[in-house]
Order: structure tokens, then C-alpha cells, then sequence
């Protein structure tokens, strides 16, 4: 197991502007730093049972298994579709304040656990990028534990480096104009995200 080689890697694949650091980022700017790192926990929720069925192998079998990935590859998609009408449509003129509104914590986690949950290329790390780092002749659930720990630690520093991010978009898009120029960008986006899982085929 070389966590030198993995740590840098890892915080890559953290870092990326996928669906789930877009939707962290929406949210800080819209409810403020704290709910959008909250929120982030629903995603590490997610990942925490990804990981678990990757150490397991279940992971392997979900992924190779065409209609379970199909499945996942549709709900996915569609969930990022139907969180992009959200953004696209959602009031400017709401977000002055950092009380989530009209959403609770537990409306914003389970945002982010279902996009994480939904998203295939979440299941490929798990299952083909972890596995890289881990030596068949140790301890591999413990290796696991070890390389699940510093990818969830990762992770909450891409969450609250996403929502910081939107934060300051938020003072700098202080006119509605701006902030629905801003939500159309992330749900223009994320729609884009959706379309590419509904046509992805698997390699």
C-alpha cells in the first residue's frame, strides 16, 4: 500500500467539479458555509457504504453486472437532471440568509447521498481506483479501513473548499441577475453531468 502515491491521487479525484462538489458549492452560496458542510455528511454517508461494499467485493459484482448498472446509470442521471430544473428555476431574489429556508439539514444531506449514491463513477473508484493501492498479501480490510479513512478526509476538505468557493460567489453575485446566472452555469452543469451517465456506455 503506497499512501504517498494515493494521498495526491486521491485528493485529484476529491477535488474534481463533479455533480456532488457543484451541488456543495450551490448550496454555501444559497444557505451559507456551515449547511453546505453539513449537507456534504449525506455524501459521506454514501461513500462510507461504498467503500464497506468494495472491501466486501459486492462492489465488483454490482459493477459488472449490466442491469444493476443500467439502473443505477439511469436513477443517477436523472436525479442530476431533475436537480438542474431545480437550479434553473430556483428565485434569485432567495438565499439572503444562512438559515437553510424552505430545505432542512436533512433535505440538503439527502441531496447530496442520492447524487453520490446515483453517480456510476463513484463505484468505479471504489472498485478500480482503492483496489490499486492495496496488497493482497496484507491485512485487505484493514488496508481498506486505512485508504477509506483518507479518501472520507479528503473528501470533507473538497467540501469545504467547494462551499468557501460558493460562498464568495455568493457576495460577489450579490444582484439576483448574477445569482441566476450563477445557478443556470451549475445547472447547466450538472444537466450536462446527467446527459453524459444517461449516454455513457461501460468501457
Amino acid at each position: 500500500m503506497t499512501i504517498l502515491l494515493f494521498i495526491p491521487a486521491c485528493f485529484a479525484l476529491n477535488m474534481a467539479p463533479g455533480p456532488n462538489n457543484l451541488l456543495s458549492m450551490a448550496n454555501a452560496k444559497r444557505y451559507g458555509v456551515r449547511t453546505a458542510c453539513y449537507a456534504g455528511i449525506g455524501r459521506l454517508v454514501a461513500f462510507v457504504a461504498m467503500i464497506t461494499l468494495a472491501a466486501t467485493g459486492l462492489a465488483t459484482v454490482l459493477y459488472t453486472s449490466e442491469k444493476l448498472f443500467l439502473a443505477i446509470k439511469v436513477v443517477g442521471g436523472l436525479y442530476l437532471l431533475w436537480l438542474a430544473y431545480q437550479l434553473w428555476t430556483a428565485d434569485p431574489t432567495e438565499g439572503d440568509s444562512e438559515a437553510p429556508g424552505g430545505k432542512s439539514f436533512f433535505q440538503l444531506a439527502r441531496q447530496e447521498f442520492l447524487l453520490a449514491a446515483g453517480n456510476p463513477k463513484a463505484i468505479l473508484i471504489f472498485t478500480a481506483f482503492l483496489p490499486q493501492f492495496v496488497d493482497p498479501a496484507g491485512s485487505v480490510g484493514y488496508q481498506f479501513l486505512i485508504l477509506g479513512v483518507l479518501f472520507l478526509m479528503l473528501e470533507c476538505v473538497a467540501i469545504a473548499g467547494y462551499a468557501f468557493f460558493g460562498k464568495a460567489l455568493r457576495h460577489w453575485f450579490s444582484r439576483p441577475s448574477m445569482r441566476r446566472l450563477f445557478n443556470r452555469v451549475c445547472a447547466g452543469l450538472l444537466g450536462s453531468a446527467g446527459v453524459g451517465l444517461l449516454l455513457a456506455r461501460r468501457e
